[in-house]
Parts: C-alpha cells; sequence; structure tokens
C-alpha cells in the first residue's frame, strides 16, 4: 500500500507544499515503520522531486513526527510514533493534500 501511495503523490509534494521534514529515531521500537519508509520510498519520492525539499532528521531519543511546510510559513504536524510504513505514507499523502 505504500508503495502505491508514494506512486500516487508522485510530482505533486510541491503543489500545496514548500518543504517535509521527518523526524526518527535511529534506535527506537516506535520509530520503525518511519525508518522503514524512509529507507524503502525516500529514493522515489525524491526522484520524483528532485527539487522539493524533503529533509530527514534522525537524533537518539525523539518522537517519530511528519512536518508539512505550506505557502506563508504555515506548519502542520503529526506524530508517527508506533505506525507502520503504510500508515506512514498515509500521514503523507494526507498532509500533503490538506490546505493549511
Amino acid at each position: 500500500m505504500a508503495a502505491a501511495v508514494v506512486r500516487g503523490l508522485g510530482s505533486a509534494l510541491s503543489k500545496n507544499l514548500r518543504e517535509i521534514r521527518i523526524h526518527v529515531c535511529q534506535t527506537s521500537a516506535a520509530s520503525k515503520g518511519t525508518r522503514d519508509f524512509v529507507e524503502q520510498h525516500y529514493v522515489a519520492l525524491k526522484q520524483a522531486n528532485a527539487d522539493f525539499p524533503i529533509l530527514i532528521r534522525e537524533c537518539s531519543g525523539v518522537e517519530a513526527r511528519l512536518w508539512a511546510r505550506y505557502d506563508l510559513g504555515k506548519e502542520r504536524s503529526v506524530s508517527l510514533d508506533n505506525m507502520s510504513l503504510d500508515q506512514v505514507a498515509q500521514s503523507l499523502h494526507t498532509l500533503a493534500q490538506a490546505k493549511p
């Protein structure tokens, strides 16, 4: 399912968004789904959105979280703790389609 969501987004990230940031812990079990998403889908997202900033921030003990920055500096975020890879992809899709 996550692959379908990523393919569905294609190069549409920059339509509503200005930046995506993903905060993830390198070792915690709560961040496993987020780490799996980054490992399996970051390259495809970046290739489809070459000029779009997709930032991955790793920090020990941090809560897994997805931040979306829209026009005029407006930001929204969702917690990714204890989510599966598919749930992380769905969260990204939801924020990408949202209007601030």
